[in-house]
């Protein structure tokens, strides 16, 4: 296991794609993940409004598997890889205002050093009533023992969230950053760091998935096989009342005002 960091430890912004090569291989090995994150998707994609004009547009796709439950998503990264649509930075979009229905944040939003700066961003390339849908880690009293050791990034729940940019600050000075807990802070726990006029918070929802637990993400092993994965989608239907002690995963929607 890599010693653990800071959040405001810097590191090169290529550590991005060096973590999607590390996360293609996982991936292709991992049955239960592949399942767990089918599951993930399908609840994003019960999110997506139709009715809204513009573009269904996921950032920071890493391995594009959105594609699987939403073909027509377009698929965007920092860096350029052939199973991606785009190349794409959530502080400087190449989209029009008003173009963008959904923007997608798979595990994205807790590597947003300045998530106030980006909101923005994702305001202007919106259309009238558009959404953001995030899909995070959950800091439950299990997510927090869990992603803690078994997660090489920080949970960093104590560390100060830089909302906005500092004066001067282009989209290409972005660097690898990483809080796990920062949309539960913000969204979840509802803590005050910076200003989300212009926005409305249509959903909060943690999500108890201890099948994803088992699958060991992609950092860690794996847990058994068929057998287990059953047990644990039963696990999780008992547990989901209980979303402070067991929920794994935050599903946020934030709506364009």
């Amino acid at each position: 296991m890599p010693p653990s960091r800071l959040a405001t430890d810097a590191l090169p912004l290529e550590q991005h794609n060096i973590e999607i090569q590390r996360n293609r291989e996982a991936w292709g090995r991992k049955p239960m993940l592949r399942a767990a994150y089918h599951g993930f998707y399908q609840q994003i994609a019960a999110r997506i409004d139709r009715s809204i004009p513009g573009a269904i547009v996921e950032l920071g796709s890493g391995m594009g598997r959105i594609k699987d439950v939403i073909p027509d998503c377009v698929t965007t990264d920092l860096f350029p890889n052939p199973w991606l649509d785009r190349q794409e930075n959530c502080y400087r979009l190449s989209n029009a205002p008003g173009t963008v229905s959904h923007l997608v944040l798979f595990d994205v939003w807790h590597h947003l050093r300045y998530p106030g700066t980006a909101l923005a961003e994702f305001h202007r390339v919106l259309a009238p009533g558009g959404r953001v849908i995030l899909f995070e880690p959950a800091m439950s009293w299990m997510g927090r023992l869990v992603y803690r050791i078994f997660h090489h990034e920080p949970v960093a729940i104590r560390e100060p969230i830089a909302w906005e940019a500092p004066a001067g600050f282009t989209a290409d000075q972005a660097d690898y950053y990483a809080a796990q807990s920062s949309s539960t802070r913000l969204f979840w726990w509802r803590e005050k760091h910076g200003s989300l006029a212009g926005w409305r918070i249509r959903e909060v929802k943690p999500i108890t998935s201890f099948d994803y637990f088992a699958s060991g993400g992609f950092s860690g092993p794996q847990l058994g096989g068929p057998f287990l994965h059953r047990l644990m989608r039963g696990l999780d239907v008992i547990t989901s009342p209980l979303p402070r002690l067991f929920a794994a995963r935050l599903l946020v929607v934030l709506e364009k005002a």
